[in-house]
């Protein structure tokens, strides 16, 4: 005898479950001021790593220069500390002091 949708007279209903997909928490990509690091290079940093346009990354520098931080963006936490590192390689590498911490938006 073989299974199908119906036996005895009776229906059988499937029903689709749907799940709830979370968004992943976001966080900021922060950089930090100091007295040392030139601007060209975090400009040059920004326009890199962080894909923004010669105009948003010195806005941004700027930010920094002005209020000692700035957002560099906004991303998943995987992607945000694996910028955050890529920031702090590539500073290392240029033997500046660059700072750069990730935060919960």
């Amino acid at each position: 005898m073989s299974k199908n949708a119906q036996t005895d007279n009776q229906s059988l209903v499937l029903f689709e479950r749907k799940q709830a997909v979370e968004t992943p928490a976001l966080y900021h990509v922060v950089l930090l001021n100091d007295d040392y690091t030139p601007m060209d290079f975090v400009i040059e940093v920004l326009m890199v790593l962080f894909k923004k346009s010669y105009q948003q990354a010195h806005e941004i520098t700027m930010q920094v220069h002005q209020h000692e931080r700035g957002i560099a963006g906004t991303y998943p936490k995987e992607i945000a500390v694996e910028k955050m590192t890529q920031v702090t390689l590539s500073a290392k590498a240029n033997e500046f002091p660059l700072r750069c911490i990730t935060e919960r938006a």
